[in-house]
């Protein structure tokens, strides 16, 4: 099993720590230039690390509320609910520095994966990190669709547990910015 590990995003424009059995999705499908995404190698999880222009017509809890909806919106889910929103300190972030403010929100979200007509609520987690000197919204989601009723392989099945919500707070705060210059010229 594969420990988490210190990964480069977008060119080494950033970095953070991915959880154990994180798959690259774009080395498996191509992937927008302004996310990254990571699959968990056994679950239906997922952690997807965005880089959104800046929302300044929403401030504060409303902003991760905007982007909730919008996630809903993009993926077709048929109900959506958020069931918490709270600040995230800058403090603990090792983004701190570059964020103006920080949101952690949490919700469901009623979706139907492509070709499948029935839906599934799905568990997200966003932290929203606001970079107004570079006018980007970062948007870290961690999906969470419910378990799969998979047999167990038995003892032989070496693939690493399903990611936690501890999984994903390290990721956001472990998110170092290197280069600046991916924001363009400033």
């Amino acid at each position: 099993m594969e420990p988490s590990r210190n990964y480069p995003l977008f060119g080494g424009s950033f970095s953070a720590i991915l959880p154990a059995g994180a798959i690259d999705v774009s080395d498996l499908r191509p992937v927008p230039d302004n996310q990254e995404v990571f699959c968990h190698c056994a679950t239906d999880q997922s952690l997807i690390v965005e880089l959104l222009e800046l929302q300044a017509h929403v401030r504060g809890e409303a902003a991760a509320r905007y982007h909730f909806e919008d996630v809903g919106g993009v993926q077709g889910a048929r109900a959506a609910q958020v069931e918490a929103v709270q600040p995230l300190p800058l403090e603990n972030l090792a983004l701190g520095g570059s964020c103006q403010e920080a949101w952690v929100l949490s919700g469901k979200q009623q979706v139907a994966k492509e070709n499948q007509q029935v839906a599934k609520e799905v568990t997200l987690h966003q932290a929203l990190m606001r970079l107004t000197q570079y006018q980007t919204d970062l948007l870290l989601t961690f999906n969470q669709p419910p378990p799969e009723n998979r047999s167990s392989l038995g003892p032989e099945n070496l693939s690493p547990p399903p990611w936690s919500l501890g999984d994903f707070e390290q990721l956001v705060t472990s998110l170092t910015l290197h280069d600046p210059n991916i924001f363009g010229p400033q």
